[in-house]
């Protein structure tokens, strides 16, 4: 966002910024954290309990009112069939939505403000935001406390190597949990299955590579565990057999479930490496 666009932003973003109720906050800031969210998974996270026809139905009339005023966008692709209707559609924070988000902070950020909907995107984004939503569905019915949810870029972390090299590690999302007595923190790597095993194994590197840094352990006193969450058994597979050929230290470091049981397997303690739950 240049500073001519933030300037002309700035002024209708203050006005609106007082129309909106704290619900609508909530809504804006899972837009952004997320990027991308569908009209269900916006329902099941801010319009929880009661009958659920009920609840679509505010869902839906919130939603509608946050795209006349120009805050959110809805893309024209559906997600869930043609029988999904408006639940189905995919939503995101406008230029405008950005605005009215940093309105109190010290310098407004850049955004992008046109939502991408691509296929692949799409579905990747939004299979984050499903497990960010199945997270927060297990904390309410007590499994676990969210202690931090962050999806890209924001769980991402900037690292120096051993080499001297400055790397960047990008996780899909990070998640830190409190289940029981237990501390459990998780990078996640939703997979689509379209990446080559290749490019799996130089991912899992660097995350070796950030692990050797200790950088994480400084910060937080601890390494998180590296989930990949799969589509189907054979990748899951696949996977683990990357995963065995790294330095036999290193594969306490990472584990695999089917992305169908991520959110189960991200609020038990974990036993074994792969968690396809067959």
């Amino acid at each position: 966002m240049s500073g001519g666009a933030s300037s002309s932003r700035r002024a209708p973003a203050e006005r609106l910024a007082d129309r909106l109720g704290t619900r609508d906050h909530a809504i804006l800031a899972s837009l952004q954290e997320f990027r991308l969210m569908s009209g269900s998974q916006l329902r099941r996270l801010h319009f929880p309990g009661g009958d659920q026809s009920t609840q679509a139905r505010k869902t839906r009339a919130v939603l509608r009112r946050l795209t006349e005023l120009g805050v959110v966008t809805r893309a024209e692709r559906r997600v869930g069939g043609v029988r999904s209707g408006s639940e189905g559609f995919c939503y995101g924070l406008s230029g405008l939505g950005h605005a009215v988000l940093d309105i109190g902070q010290l310098a407004a950020r850049r955004h992008r403000s046109n939502i991408e909907t691509k296929s692949a995107f799409a579905a990747h984004v939004l299979g984050v935001s499903e497990l960010a939503v199945e997270l927060t569905e297990q904390s309410r019915a007590g499994s676990c406390a969210i202690e931090e949810l962050r999806a890209e870029p924001g769980c991402w972390r900037s690292f120096t190597a051993h080499s001297g090299a400055r790397r960047v590690l990008k996780p899909d999302a990070y998640v830190r949990l409190t289940v029981g007595v237990f501390d459990l923190a998780s990078f996640v790597e939703l997979d689509m299955a379209t990446e080559s095993l290749p490019t799996i194994a130089r991912k899992n590197e660097v995350y070796v590579d950030y692990w050797r840094s200790g950088a994480e352990q400084q910060a937080s006193g601890f390494f998180p565990r590296v989930w990949w969450c799969v589509p189907h058994h054979a990748r899951l597979q696949a996977i683990a057999r990357t995963i065995s050929r790294l330095p036999e230290a290193v594969h306490g470091l990472f584990a695999v479930t089917l992305t169908e049981h991520a959110a189960h397997a991200l609020t038990h303690i974990p036993v074994t490496d792969t968690e396809g739950g067959a």
